[in-house]
Formats: structure tokens, sequence, C-alpha cells
């Protein structure tokens, strides 16, 4: 790109200095903009070898390490950052990579247009990264020999940054929904240190940054309907949109061809199998109260237990259970509940006076029967909140349009239909309906053949069978605690 007659090869630092001050001339041919879905090849004007004066006076790599020291701070990633510069010699790379085929002015277009992913495009400094490139496009600007240095060296690091946000933000989200939700415990990918080095090695922007954009037809039908509105924030439907498609760019669905999903604020569970709902339900989950709210999480559905035995959790035994003994002494012979004190069975409990009594050593068994809240049945999977699918003898809640009744466990409206959709045809499918229908129940345990994965989700909004948007109650506000976080997902910006 730029050659000297001069009979000595100029050191590395200088040489490189020098092909970025030719870069910055090469912009000044071309100044306009190009659209976001196609830019044509631009032939480059010959532009002759600037002169270099005082060269010798600056330090490249000293000087672009102050600017990094600067600036890590607002960096995503500052360490990686900093070890790619190291190995290169503290020298740009990017700059002089992108520039002479105008690819910074295609990653400004693609930052401009982060709106249409609900993102804002400060999110990603557009402002700086305009500023920058402008001052190479500026044919009436005059500037000393070390201001162009610094601007290449902020716009190199600038580069680096943005392109890892980016990368990262459609890939795998601006925000880990682990820190933005107590109550989360879905295993959710974030990107590795191998990722987040490639993106510094691209060669080709638009290429790259095409093959990142987020191509599932449900995120793609959110963006339209993004399009349509207002785009003003305080917009309840622009909102939501904009927290759902995050929410669709976390890695956190099961890889497997057949799982089950629930969808808390949609009240539904489906069975999922090679993409296709084969089975939906009713269900009813947990109160809006803090600590009955149903949890986001995934896990695997190992087991079932018909005409289950509740382990009364010890929250509902202290606010709720004891409660009704004090009133009623008979309340646990006539509700089948087995009284425990230290582990041994109390075969009087009707003989405890619950108004004085220290309760803390008790704990509580419901046996099966048509009083036991877990109905017939129970799906059983892993899970820090233990919470569970299950029956219910009580069916009216389904009736309702908001069905946040529960303590936390998920309802299910057709429990039968749903072990078949697990088990299929066969003995152990067999041996669960009769022992649902059994007038003198027992509580068995029946494995699966190959454990089933349970996925329970929060959308707002979702395309349905027919591509329109739905749009459900945020009934644990936890749009608004999203929305926040994505508005300002970095610590600071340029």
């Amino acid at each position: 790109m730029f050659q000297t007659d001069h009979p000595l090869k100029l050191p590395f630092w200088r040489e490189t200095a020098i092909i970025v001050m030719t870069c910055a001339l090469f912009c000044l041919s071309c100044t306009v903009k190009r659209s976001f879905n196609s830019i044509p090849p631009v032939k480059l004007n010959k532009v002759a070898s600037p002169v270099i004066k005082q060269i010798d006076r600056i330090d490249v790599a000293t000087e672009f390490k102050k600017i990094f020291e600067a600036r890590h701070l607002a960096f995503s990633y500052p360490d990686l950052i900093d070890s790619f510069y190291k190995s290169n010699n503290y020298q740009p790379v990017l700059v002089p990579r992108f520039m002479p085929e105008h690819q910074l002015q295609t990653l400004e277009d693609y930052l401009i247009n982060a709106n249409l992913h609900g993102i804002a495009p400060e999110v990603f400094s557009i402002s700086r990264v305009k500023d920058l490139l402008g001052s190479y496009s500026d044919k009436k600007s005059r500037v000393k020999e070390r201001e162009v240095y610094r601007n290449t060296m902020e716009l190199e690091l600038l580069v680096a940054d943005v392109m890892i946000k980016y990368s990262i933000a459609m890939q795998f989200g601006l925000v880990d929904p682990a820190r933005v939700y107590s109550n989360y415990s879905t295993p959710t990918l974030r990107p590795d240190s191998m990722s987040i080095m490639q993106v510094l090695e691209v060669k080709d922007i638009k290429t790259y940054l095409d093959s990142v954009q987020p191509k599932e037809p449900d995120y793609i039908a959110l963006q339209k309907a993004l399009k349509a509105e207002s785009g003003v924030e305080n917009d309840t439907m622009y909102r939501v949109l904009v927290v759902n498609l995050e929410r669709l760019r976390w890695k956190n669905k099961p890889a497997a061809q057949k799982y089950v999903v629930v969808n808390i604020p949609e009240f539904t569970l489906n069975v999922i199998d090679s993409g296709k709902s084969v089975l939906s339900m009713k269900v009813c989950v947990g109160e809006p109260v803090e600590n009955k709210q149903t949890p986001q999480l995934a896990s695997m559905i190992y087991s079932v237990q018909i005409n289950p035995v509740w382990n009364i959790p010890q929250s509902i035994a202290s606010n709720e259970i004891i409660n009704y003994a004090k009133r009623n002494r008979y309340y646990f012979a006539n509700n089948d509940i087995n009284v425990y004190k230290n582990g041994k069975q109390v075969y009087d409990p009707e003989s405890i006076d619950w108004k004085t009594e220290e309760t803390g050593a008790y704990s509580f068994k419901q046996q099966p029967g048509e009083q036991n809240p877990l109905g017939r049945i129970k799906f059983l999977f892993n899970n820090e909140s233990s919470v569970y699918l299950h029956d219910t003898p009580v069916q009216s809640p389904f009736k309702q349009d908001v069905r946040a009744v529960s303590h936390g466990c998920v309802r299910v409206e057709q429990p039968l239909n749903l072990a078949y959709a697990l088990f299929g045809k066969g003995d152990k499918f067999d041996q669960i309906k009769k022992g649902m229908a059994n007038g003198y129940p027992k509580a068995k345990y029946i494995g699966l053949a190959v454990k089933i994965p349970v996925w329970i989700n929060y959308c707002t909004a979702k395309v349905d069978e027919k591509g329109k948007v739905r749009v459900f109650k945020d009934i644990y506000s936890l749009d608004d605690a999203l929305y926040r976080k994505i508005s300002f997902p970095f610590s600071q910006l340029y």
C-alpha cells in the first residue's frame, strides 16, 4: 500500500504509523454512507505518499499503552483486548486492516441499525465511532501529527471493543440473565475467551456481522412487530418487544429434540417434539409474592410418583398448616397428614397445644388421597427450589385467565396426557394409568427410561402458529428489571 524510495528499511512501528496515516488519507476519497443491506465495492483513488515529519519523536507502542490505560475501564473485556495488542506489539491492527476497503463504514452502519434489534446504538458508542471516523473524512481538517496518531489509536481500541460487544449481543444477549434475576437457574451459554478473541481476527466485517445476526423465525417476527411500533421508550408495547428480543438472544433453550416447556406468564405447558408442539395444556404457577413465584429453570424429568406423598415445605407449615391446627386440633387427622418430631412420627398430634409449642422441630407429610394438593401424580426433576409439575384435586383455577395461584410448583391441567407424552405406550404408562385410578391409592415411583428436559421459562411476548405476536401480563414484574439492565448493559460508555 505504501512504498518509499529510501534505501533503508523503516522500523516496524514506523511502517505501521505510515500505513495508518495513509489509510486515513485513503478515506478522503469516499465519504458517502452506504445502506445497511448492500455495500458495493469501492475503487480507491491513488493518493500521494504523505510527508511524515518528526516521526522519530513518537513511540507508537508507548502512546498506545497510555490510551489503553485511559480507556480500558470502558471495555467489556479489557484483559483480552490487552492480550491481543500485547501479541501485536501494541500496534494498530484493525484500522489498517479495515480502513482501505471502507469496512469501518460497514461497521458503523450495523451499529446505527442496532435499533432493529431493540438495542440503542449508543450502547455501542456510536457517537464516538462517528466522531473518530469523521475526523478521517474531513478534508479541511488540519491536525497535528501526534493528534492523528492519538485519534488512530483511540479508533483502534474503540473498534476492538464495539466489535466484541456487538458480536456478544447478537449471539448471547446484552446481559447475563443470572445477574438480572435472583430466581433464575437455567444453564445459559455465555461467550468464552476463545470466541471473543476470534472476533478480533475477522477479515471481512460484513460477512462476519451477517453471520451473527439472529435468524430464528420467532426473532424475525418480533423484529417486524418492533419496526411497526413508534419506538418511543415509554411505549408499553415497544418495551415488551425489546425485552423479549433480548430473551430470545439468550442461549438457554434445550438442545434435545423433545422437551417440556412452561411459559410462566402464558400459564401454558407444551411438549415440543422436532420443533412442533405435540401437546398443549393450561397450568397454574406461583403467586406474584416474592417467596411463592415459580422460578425460571431447566432440568431433566427423570421419574413420576403416582399417588404422591406431599412433604410439606417448612415455610408452608409455619405460615399455614400450624395456623389451621391451632383452630382445629383434629386438622392433621382429617387431612391425612402425618406429624414428625425430630424425624420420629407423632401418633397423637391432637394432644399438642400448637399455640404454645415450639414448632421448629416438627415436619409434616400428607398421605396420598383426594385431599392431597399434589393430586394423583407428580413429575420429578432436580432443582434448587424443590418445585415440580403435579396434578391437583382443585380444577376451578384452570377456568381463570390469570392462574398465578400456587406456592411455586406448576399444576398441570392434563397430567395423564402429559405422562403419555413422556412415557408413550407400554407397561409403565399402563401402571401410571391404573395407579391414578386406584380407589386405594399407594405411592409408587416409576422412572423414565430416557430423561426428558423441562424448561420453565418467562416470556411476555411470543409468536403463535399463525405468526401473530401475543402479549402476556408481566405477573412477576420481570420486564422492567430486564429493560433497565439492557438499556445500560455496560458499566461505562465512550
